[in-house]
């Protein structure tokens, strides 16, 4: 860092998976507003229409999330051998050699971008962790064997870039600093290291929001927003059927919004739009309830909003963040594959009408706006770059 100037250089190192490059696309554009250096490591398909023209792009190539097939403590292991492990075997070289091309103060790694804490550990380099989903943070405890096999997984993956299987340092987790976008309100009494940093969620302008056909909103009705994430529309469709036959008998009252292709619900009923793509953030601020399969970027934009949750879990941090949204009463948990529509009418009916789930979303919001966001965020790794004898914390034991 130029100690003189004040700017510092960060080198965010990303996956793939839009739901986790928001968070760090609305960070690394406060940091640039701050006046510090910042580039990105990734897809350049991917990043450059989210950060923009003039940004600094190092490319790795894309390697893309294939569909799954697993769900419960199962899809855990699927996420590492199908996805994690061969995604940053694929980067290393290009990360690595982003490393030693930009030389920055810290770099930011998402905490499946392996590569990217591997790469400043390796060159002595601090580093902080952006966990932008709880389930590292708060792991499922169905399978008692997970955690040793995450780290047999994890010494695989420092072996093959040439350091020892195990030095005290969980790649997951950095010893200088964990951004995680999630607040205390949701995780509970889980244990946390003091260099984790719950702060909520980080969010910024984005910049290919399409627009959205707000002259078929109708004010006189309250409004739903229906979105299952981008990484299940292979199983979406039964889930939208029952859905929408929920939604039609409320047709005098509720009007929803369907996230969604449009060649998914061919013939939608009246009361329902249906659209591709949304402006999440515009949408949260006027819609009454959310129902979701329980993304942490989904709910974040919820709760920060008040705006209570029917959470219908699929798999991975899923299952975890809807029994934390259920336990701090802003939402409703339901079977993604079982739900009957009268047991799905009966939670937004309920999520709509009965004050206590509202007034939750409402004080979580309260929660989420203290965490500090964004802001929090980014002052946390200005602080991090700034400080010259920052001190390794040690093997995170979550």
């Amino acid at each position: 860092m130029c100690h003189d100037c004040g700017v510092a250089r960060f080198l965010f190192v990303v996956v793939p998976v839009v739901a986790r490059l928001w968070p760090a696309v609305a960070i690394g554009d406060a940091l640039a507003a701050a006046g510090h250096d910042v580039a990105w490591c990734g897809p350049e398909h991917d990043l450059r229409p989210l950060v923009g023209p003039d940004a600094t792009i190092y490319p790795t190539g894309k390697r893309s999330y294939r569909a799954f097939r697993e769900v419960g403590v199962a899809a855990v292991r699927e996420l590492w051998d199908e996805y994690v492990l061969p995604l940053n075997r694929f980067i290393q070289g290009p990360v690595d050699g982003a490393v030693a091309e930009y030389r920055p103060d810290v770099v930011v790694a998402d905490q499946y971008a392996l590569a990217g804490a591997l790469a400043a550990h390796r060159r002595g380099i601090r580093w902080a962790t952006l966990s932008a989903g709880v389930l590292e943070l708060t792991p499922p405890a169905g399978d008692p064997s997970l955690p040793d096999w995450v780290r047999s997984r994890l010494a695989q993956a420092r072996q093959a870039a040439g350091l020892p299987a195990d030095d005290g340092v969980d790649l997951r987790f950095s010893p200088y600093l964990v951004l995680a976008t999630t607040a205390r309100a949701l995780t509970g009494s889980a244990p946390m290291p003091e260099h984790f940093a719950l702060v909520g969620a980080a969010l910024g302008p984005r910049r290919t929001d399409p627009a959205f056909s707000w002259d078929r909103w109708d004010p006189d009705r309250r409004h739903v927003l229906v979105t299952a994430g981008t990484l299940s529309d292979h199983l979406v469709r039964d889930f939208v059927t029952r859905m929408l036959a929920a939604l039609a008998p409320m047709a005098a009252r509720v009007q929803g919004v369907l996230n969604t292709a449009a060649d998914a619900v061919p013939d939608p009923p009246p009361n329902v739009l249906v659209a591709p793509r949304v402006p999440m953030l515009e949408l949260m601020a006027r819609v009454d309830a959310v129902v979701c399969s329980g993304g942490q970027s989904t709910v974040n934009e919820a709760l920060l909003n008040g705006v209570p949750l029917v959470v219908a879990p699929i798999r991975l941090g899923e299952l975890a963040v809807a029994e934390q949204v259920t336990r701090a009463g802003a939402g409703i948990t339901v079977s993604f594959a079982e739900a009957t529509p009268a047991q799905l009418a009966a939670a937004v009916t309920a999520a709509l009408d009965e004050p206590g789930y509202r007034g939750e979303a409402r004080r979580l919001s309260r929660e989420y706006a203290a965490a500090g966001g964004t802001a929090a965020a980014a002052g946390r790794l200005v602080a991090l770059a700034a400080d010259p004898i920052a001190p390794m914390r040690g093997d995170a034991d979550i």
